[in-house]
């Protein structure tokens, strides 16, 4: 179809929606524009970069990503300007000495192409939370603290993706169900009160850390949550800890919601022992969804070849729950 006939059927379509919403009871122009918003889709944000870095591993390695390029476009957008939100200058400098010099750092052998992941991992991260949208990025990040790099991790990517948030104004609350406890994640936002963390991880696992009296120090007492769950659990227990999760969330009111979506829940990980299924993640992001309007989403672990399954059956509920409830319209109505 042409640019311009996407314009026009576009607009009629927007105009179709409109007269259906008014029909069915809403009135007040900002309350249709409000709906409006809410059918906004979640996209994936890919770049083949991310191929680059830590490429043969078997266990953080590109395999996990493979099928990507096949099925989603390039995007890239260089976040380095952002790392000093969260990390220290002396850490981002580290880093990258690193990747030139082809030495070690969070348990990987880095290059040049790992620093050139990194700084689009963190970019395409910051613009996901603008835009309401998937980063699937690697290097991971949610090990990763103020001044050390940990478990794959060079840079935290959510948080320094929440941090401009936070500089914004905004009070965010970050959704971990990532099967290892977000310890660095955690640690940025410990003492702070506009951040509400939760993790949802695989008891006594790395980092070993993340117990339920982990609950923030300072102005950010309360503002942790740690859930783990036995080896084994599955979508029963998972989803029962999302909602215990999105109940205390409701109380933070959050005005937006970003979530480390690490797959190494799922039932065919490598690494640990939960038992989380492709269905489990689409109720996760519906949910979500259902609760919140403003949700988006970044890669962190997930140790198996079914990554985009898992990707795209989470973004699948996350979109599925942003459209009205079916009752909000006259089912008998034609759109004719």
């Amino acid at each position: 179809m042409p640019a311009c006939g996407r314009q026009v059927y576009c607009i009629r379509l927007t105009t179709v929606l409109c007269v259906c919403l008014v029909r069915s009871g809403l009135t007040n122009k900002w309350q249709i524009v409000n709906v409006l918003r809410n059918l906004k889709q979640m996209k994936v944000l890919f770049n083949k970069k991310f191929l680059f870095h830590n490429v043969d591993s078997d266990a953080e390695g590109a395999y996990r990503i493979k099928e990507f390029p096949e099925h989603y476009k390039d995007t890239d957008f260089n976040g380095e300007e952002y790392i000093t939100l969260v990390h220290s200058e002396n850490h981002k400098n580290m880093i990258r000495e690193a990747c030139m010099h082809n030495d070690y750092a969070a348990e990987v052998l880095l290059t040049p192409e790992s620093y050139a992941a990194a700084i689009s991992a963190v970019g395409l991260t910051v613009k996901a939370a603008e835009q309401g949208n998937f980063a699937v990025v690697r290097p991971p990040g949610h090990h990763a603290c103020y001044e050390r790099a940990a478990g794959f991790c060079l840079f935290n990517n959510i948080a320094i993706a929440t941090q401009k948030l936070v500089n914004e104004g905004k009070k965010v609350f970050i959704f971990d169900f990532d099967g290892h406890h977000g310890d660095g994640t955690q640690s940025i936002f410990y003492e702070s009160d506009k951040v509400l963390y939760c993790s949802l991880h695989q008891a006594y696992a790395y980092p070993f850390s993340g117990l339920p009296t982990e609950t923030g120090t300072g102005n950010g007492t309360g503002y942790t949550l740690n859930i783990p769950l036995i080896s084994g659990s599955g979508d029963k227990e998972f989803l029962a800890a999302l909602d215990k999760a999105i109940a205390e969330a409701r109380k933070f009111e959050p005005d937006v919601v970003g979530v480390s979506a690490g797959f190494d829940g799922y039932e065919k990980d490598r690494l640990l022992g939960l038992k989380y299924t492709l269905k489990g993640y689409y109720e996760c992001g519906f949910r979500l969804r259902r609760a919140f309007k403003h949700v988006f989403a970044v890669l962190e672990g997930g140790y198996h070849y079914d990554i985009r399954d898992c990707v795209e059956n989470f973004i699948e509920g996350v979109n599925v729950g942003s459209r009205p409830p079916r009752n909000m319209f006259d089912e008998m109505m034609s759109l004719g």
